[in-house]
This record gives structure tokens, C-alpha cells and sequence, in this order.
């Protein structure tokens, strides 16, 4: 027996889909390479710029870079992507960046051991690291790796959330109701008007 039409079109979604977490479509890769690549070169420069304090700035730079612009790194706002936090649809943060990167951060931190040790453990990092955070991003059907599974994520196209309405990610003051404000006018117009009668007898002495 064939089902109807309209059930046909309905699609479940299980419990573990990973596209039941995001409301966004998978960014362009060559857009995130294009970014990462960026990144990588400011934190070089940075490295090279700072002398001996140079590692410890570029590694503070790869971990904070994607809450620095409103979700956006250097790399990312030049190519038009953005880090969103997905639980509640806004801009990634400086928790939300660190989260992310760690993984790669941690190259940078086994290649800043002793030489020719950290050599061999940053080219060692690199390949198993780098290898399997590249997987996951090719593989999986929002393009999250690692870091973005810890941070709860999502690289997304610039495009696709300009204008979007996001939850806030602080509580907000509560506002004064508007008869709340009629009321303080009224008082406040009240005092002035004594005030003035109060003065006019002064005046006319």
C-alpha cells in the first residue's frame, strides 16, 4: 500500500539528527579555509611582531579570535562567515571562541615545547588534530567539528543571519509599564504647577 502524498513529505527527525540542533545551513568550506587560512597568517604575524612573548600572544589570538567582531574573526569577517551560539541564536562569544578553538590551540601548545621536541610534536599535532577536525567539518551535514560540539556552535554564512532575530544571552532590565510612566508624568507635572504657584504670589510682591 503507498502512503499518501502528504505523508510522504513529512521527514522524521530522531532524537540524535544532528540537523535537529541548528536552523542554519552548512557554511561554504572553501569560505571557512579561505578564513582559517587568514587567521593563521595574522597569528604568524603576530608571533613574529612580539618577540619573546610572541607564541603566548598568537596562541591567546587563535583561542579568542572568533568572539573578537561579533562572532567574527579577522579571517571570518573578510569571507563573510559567523560563529553562532546555537542555543540561543546569537553571536559568538570570547567563551564560545575558546571552547571552539582549543583543539587547534592545542598544536600551537605542543609546538611550543623544547626543540627539536616541539618540532615533532607540533607536525604530530597537526596531522591527528588537523586530520580529524577536517574530517568532521567534510562529513558532517552542518559542518561541525570538534570544538564546535564542546562550544555548541555553528560556522554559518553572514548572509543567512543578517537581520535575524536572536534570543539575548543576558537577562534584560525589566521596563516600566506605560501607565507606570503616564503616572510618574502626571506626578511630576503636578509638582511643577505647586511650584509655580508657590513663586507667582513671590513675584507679584
Amino acid at each position: 500500500m503507498v502512503a499518501p502524498r502528504s505523508e510522504r513529505a513529512l521527514r522524521l527527525v530522531h532524537e540524535g539528527d544532528a540537523m535537529a540542533g541548528s536552523p542554519y545551513p552548512k557554511a561554504s568550506l572553501l569560505l571557512r579555509v579561505g578564513a582559517r587560512l587568514v587567521d593563521v597568517a595574522v597569528a604568524w604575524g603576530l608571533w613574529v611582531v612580539c618577540g619573546a612573548a610572541g607564541s603566548v600572544v598568537a596562541l591567546l589570538f587563535l583561542l579568542l579570535a572568533d568572539g573578537m567582531l561579533q562572532g567574527q574573526s579577522v579571517g571570518k569577517r573578510i569571507f563573510g562567515v559567523k560563529v553562532m551560539h546555537l542555543p540561543t541564536r546569537s553571536a559568538a562569544r570570547h567563551r564560545d571562541s575558546t571552547l571552539r578553538n582549543a583543539p587547534l590551540a592545542l598544536i600551537v601548545l605542543l609546538g611550543m615545547m623544547p626543540q627539536p621536541l616541539g618540532l615533532v610534536a607540533g607536525a604530530a599535532g597537526l596531522v591527528v588534530i588537523g586530520g580529524l577536525e577536517a574530517w568532521r567539518v567534510l562529513k558532517d551535514p552542518l559542518g561541525w567539528r570538534l570544538g564546535d560540539m564542546w562550544a555548541q556552535t555553528q560556522v554559518v554564512d553572514g548572509k543567512v543571519v543578517a537581520g535575524a532575530t536572536v534570543a539575548a544571552r543576558t537577562p534584560v532590565a525589566h521596563e516600566r509599564a506605560p501607565g507606570r510612566l503616564m503616572s510618574a508624568a502626571k506626578v511630576r507635572r503636578g509638582r511643577s504647577l505647586k511650584k509655580a504657584k508657590r513663586e507667582k504670589p513671590c513675584a507679584s510682591r
